[in-house]
């Protein structure tokens, strides 16, 4: 009879002691490797490179794959990409959503850094009151001269990101707002040469109007958004509206396929936790867009900076 209470005893003890405790603390990341995607912006490149460093410090394994920024959604939701870690509410909402609405890709949470992705020129042409009234956009119908380029008709330039990352809202906008009989807008095929045009414009000391955004390396050089009439939801063509309102000051969210909390969850608990701030993402795209790095070596050194930062959320 004792023998049967000690056992008894022992197994109760037992079952209390795993109950209390968590299943995750017994569950092991798989070692199939986590698809992290890359795209053509700096900053998301060099995180993908952190976010996988920080993977690969548990013992994970990571792959990096090169993916449209628009279907990469797709791709999370049908499980060829493992996760989307810049989902930037003006560009990628509507394709994250609609990915979401079909099954099969999960929110992961939001970074600290909000966003906005807008056309504006550098400081000094504000600075130098190239065109008066700026940043209000109704000075641009004063002064499309100012941004005229060899290439641009007569007209002034608008130099909106690859055409991938926006398709036609901006020459949307600028019809709407009766600028396209004195503007033109065209697609620079990088963020690469943005940087480079805008580097070149400086040289030169002359207007130009770019695709920009928030955070970015640019904050620290000084950057000003053109303010367009304001955002409402529906105000996009594509969403019913004119298409004549600027962008939205948004969120900046983190996507995962719906198995990554099952195959890879250490990974996934991390992950929910990555929070980056404006100033941290500003670091990673700077180590790219100013000291010339590699993105590899720009996230090795990120990682190797602040392993105040990160270190936490792995424990």
């Amino acid at each position: 009879m004792l023998k049967y209470l000690n056992t008894a005893l022992g197994a109760a003890a037992l079952s209390l002691t795993l109950g209390g405790m968590p299943q995750a603390a017994f569950a092991q990341d798989s070692a199939e490797p986590i698809v992290i995607p890359t795209h053509n912006w700096s900053s998301q490149v060099v995180m993908a490179y952190v976010i996988g460093g920080i993977f690969q410090s548990i013992g994970d394994t990571v792959e990096y794959v090169p993916a449209d920024s628009q279907a990469v959604y797709e791709a999370i939701r049908n499980g060829d990409v493992t996760i989307s870690h810049e989902v930037w509410q003006s560009t990628f909402g509507a394709s994250f959503y609609n990915a979401m609405a079909q099954g099969g890709i999960i929110d992961a949470g939001n970074h600290e850094a909000m966003t906005l992705e807008e056309l504006g020129v550098p400081h000094y042409v504000i600075e130098q009151n190239l065109c008066p009234g700026l940043p209000d956009w109704e000075a641009l119908k004063n002064c499309p001269e100012v941004f005229a380029t060899a290439d641009s008709e007569g007209k002034g330039r608008i130099l909106e990101g690859p055409q991938d990352w926006h398709g036609d809202l901006m020459p949307d906008r600028i019809k709407a707002l009766g600028l396209d009989d004195k503007y033109v807008v065209k697609f620079a095929g990088s963020a690469d040469a943005i940087w480079a045009e805008l580097a070149s414009a400086k040289k030169e000391g002359r207007g130009i109007i770019t695709f920009n955004w928030t955070p970015n390396f640019t904050d620290a050089e000084g950057f000003d958004f053109i303010k367009f009439p304001a955002y409402t939801d529906g105000c996009r063509k594509a969403d019913g509206g004119d298409g004549s309102c600027g962008s939205p000051i948004g969120w900046l969210k983190k996507a995962a396929n719906y198995k990554f909390p099952k195959t890879h969850p250490k990974a996934y608990t991390i992950f929910t936790k990555i929070s980056f701030t404006t100033a941290q993402i500003g670091q990673m795209a700077a180590l790219v867009d100013i000291d010339k790095m590699s993105h590899e070596d720009a996230a090795k050194k990120w990682l190797a900076d602040n392993e105040a930062v990160w270190m936490p959320w792995t424990k």
